[in-house]
């Protein structure tokens, strides 16, 4: 004997089981039970989900925050230079400077300067334009990049190279990785 079904109305993040991507809940006395199950699931989920950190493809990115992460990303390439701030050479504390100031900001120099007027930020709630300190040889600041989200950050690391994306699941920066900060 087959069961008959209530079919709830059609919506978008439904699990497709026919196709118009309607949810079947057995009829009956088990219905109840159903819709309480998937309803637990359902709520399971939006909490599960607030736990989680949102991959930059699916935040926003806006004003000043957008304008940061686009100055950088132009940035891309460049030579480092020891104490430079201008497109001619980066060091990390002056791409950060160079491209907070064409969002129309002001931050200091250096990056123990940038560390100090930051507000420390939970990973969790690490924002695209937020900055990641770390400490290359000790406990002290000594580099700064700026996070663009899904775990990727741009920086100029060292003498020698250029302006540069890296991911912090690398081992060498998620081991030097001090704090985020927030200046804005």
């Amino acid at each position: 004997m087959e069961v008959p079904a209530t079919r709830l109305p059609y919506h978008p993040t439904a699990t497709a089981i026919d196709p118009h991507n309607r949810l079947f809940i057995p009829a009956g006395a088990g219905s109840r039970i159903w819709r309480r199950l998937l309803r637990g699931i359902a709520a399971l989920s939006l909490v599960l989900a607030g736990c989680s950190t949102v991959p930059v493809s699916q935040v926003p990115v806006t004003g000043a925050r957008a304008e940061i992460i686009d100055t950088a990303f132009a940035m891309l390439g460049r030579p480092y230079r020891y104490g430079g701030s201008t497109p001619r050479g980066f060091d990390c504390s002056g791409l950060v400077q160079f491209s907070y100031h064409q969002a129309g900001l002001n931050v200091p120099r250096t990056a123990r300067a940038q560390y100090e007027r930051s507000v420390p930020v939970p990973d969790s709630r690490v924002q695209p334009g937020d900055l990641l300190f770390f400490s290359l040889d000790s406990h002290r600041v000594a580099h700064v990049g700026i996070y663009v989200g899904d775990g990727k950050f741009i920086h100029a690391p060292a003498s020698g190279q250029r302006v540069m994306e890296s991911r912090l699941d690398e081992p060498f920066w998620h081991d030097h990785l001090i704090r985020a900060g927030r200046l804005f």
